[in-house]
């Protein structure tokens, strides 16, 4: 096997076999505990830099290995495996960073980051996945990873959110599979190529086609968070912060957007999927899911909640710019991927530093909070202003390519939905905003911890603040090389032919 072989499988144990020790670790032994998940998180990191580096020079990391008759896992990173990959690992590192501060002294620490680490395998895994039937494997694997960091808490809510989101997730994944099989019985082949392996098929298969093409998007939409399939997604907010975040914007709903972007570009090809008259459909619920996350939104005082819907809408952006077909609209849709994961896990960061520091859990108990923690809701001001769109934070480049694509596509109203779903982002981020710097605190906090002369735990700052970071850089310097924007334009290439 050679070393570009090597390589995925290499990626994939850099947190699977840490994962696998940490379940024997007793609780008492967090310094081991922290020391396997950073690095296990830096290694992953490294290797997925280098990775970066050879496929943008040409090179190819593709490994299978033997599974059933006819059935292979195939492992392949190309550019767009590598984009999310990327999110994935780069996220994870800092998510670590934070967990291990937000968990500090809590049981079962253990437990929590055994699967906190398969979670993030399953994630790689089907990112690197180079055949729908890898790509379920793993995606029905990152269920199974990630009920347990639901239910952490072991509270009678947690364990209704957890029963929920099996329900959702299971019925997913099982549409997921029969689609599946229903299109390797036509094909019979499940290997991601570009512009898609169906588009060869007679044209008498047209209606099976369609049929499987809402089996494959339905089950991916559950973990989308696409409406009316989203249930599960406000219930999960129970979870620890750090779970919130690896949900919103590293994991599950990232998996489902993902999936998405695979269906529609490397099972059917964009303009095939066009040509059968699926694309416009899928644009449809995009956008009525965007304005129905941003309504309900609006009106949630739980502050994870509200940002719970805030990812209900956003996520669909991506979906959007896949529906749109065009180049310019696969630049916007895609790059969301990257820019709604960097903005929300800081938004969910620094929610989690308010309920950890002052037993702040809601909107109303926020007057006066960026007083106390500045540095908290600078970090949060910075996200909730990439979310409305504001330039030049990264949420800007997103809408301003969907915005392009739509016109090119001659898609006139996604602009004016774009512009609605800006003002509604507004509307239910500015209050927040307004409360946390302009009024004065009612009172004591309602359940405040002494970090002395420090508004927290630096582990728990430093974070949103890299983050937050980001947000305004990738922003700033979209242009510049390897950067989301400049990534995406070569997935875009790859589909199209034209940047």
């Amino acid at each position: 096997m050679t070393l570009n072989q090597l390589l995925p499988l290499v990626v994939l144990a850099s947190s699977l076999l840490p994962g696998l020790l940490i379940f024997a670790l007793p609780e008492e032994r967090h310094r081991t505990r922290s020391a396997l998940n950073l690095g296990g998180a830096l290694i992953k990191l490294a290797l997925v830099l280098w990775m970066l580096w050879g496929v943008y020079n040409q090179q190819l990391y593709e490994v299978r290995l033997a599974f059933l008759p006819g059935l292979e896992l195939v492992f392949r990173v190309g550019p767009l495996a590598l984009f999310f990959i990327i999110l994935s690992s780069g996220l994870w590192l800092v998510t670590t960073v934070y967990a291990i501060g937000y968990l500090e002294g809590s049981p079962n620490r253990s437990r929590f980051f055994g699967f906190f680490s398969l979670c993030v395998t399953s994630t790689v895994g089907l990112a690197m996945a180079g055949s729908l039937f890898t790509f379920l494997l793993f995606y029905e694997m990152l269920t199974l990873t990630t009920y347990p960091l639901v239910v952490h808490r072991g509270t009678e809510a947690a364990r209704r959110a957890g029963r929920a989101y099996l329900a959702y997730t299971v019925f997913g994944g099982a549409l997921l599979m029969a689609g599946t099989v229903w299109l390797y019985t036509l094909t019979g082949t499940l290997e991601f190529v570009p512009r898609g392996f169906v588009s060869g098929l007679d044209p008498s298969y047209r209606t099976q086609l369609v049929l499987i093409f809402i089996l494959l998007i339905a089950g991916l939409g559950v973990k989308a968070a696409l409406f009316p399939l989203h249930g599960w997604l406000p219930m999960a907010m129970v979870a620890p912060a750090p779970v919130s975040a690896l949900l919103h914007a590293v994991a599950v709903v990232k998996a489902g957007a993902f999936g998405i972007v695979r269906v529609v570009y490397e099972v059917y090809g964009v303009e095939f999927a066009f040509g059968i008259g699926v694309t416009y459909p899928l644009a449809i619920v995009a956008a009525v899911t965007i304005l129905y996350g941003s309504l309900r939104a609006m009106f949630q005082d739980d502050l994870k909640r509200r940002l719970a819907f805030s990812t209900i809408s956003q996520v669909s952006y991506v979906a959007l710019g896949v529906a749109i077909v065009g180049p310019i609209a696969t630049i916007g849709g895609v790059v969301h991927l990257v820019h709604q994961g960097v903005m929300k896990i800081t938004l969910f960061f620094c929610a989690g530093n308010m309920a950890e520091t002052l037993g702040v859990h809601r909107i109303s108990e926020m007057n006066g909070v960026g007083k106390r923690m500045p540095w908290t809701m600078a970090a949060f001001t910075i996200a909730a202003f990439g979310m409305i769109g504001l330039p030049p934070f990264a949420g800007f480049i997103s809408k301003w390519y969907l915005s392009l694509g739509a016109l090119e596509a001659g898609r006139e109203w996604v602009v004016l939905l774009l512009v609605i779903s800006s003002l509604l982002n507004a509307a239910y981020f500015l209050p927040i905003l307004h409360v946390a710097w302009f009024r004065q605190p009612d009172g004591p906090w309602p359940e405040e911890r002494d970090y002395g002369n420090r508004e927290t735990a630096w582990a728990l700052l430093l974070p949103p603040l890299i983050t937050a970071g980001f947000t305004i850089a990738i922003g700033l310097f979209a242009a510049a090389p390897f950067t989301p924007l400049e990534w995406a334009k070569l997935i875009s290439l790859r589909e199209f032919g034209t940047p």
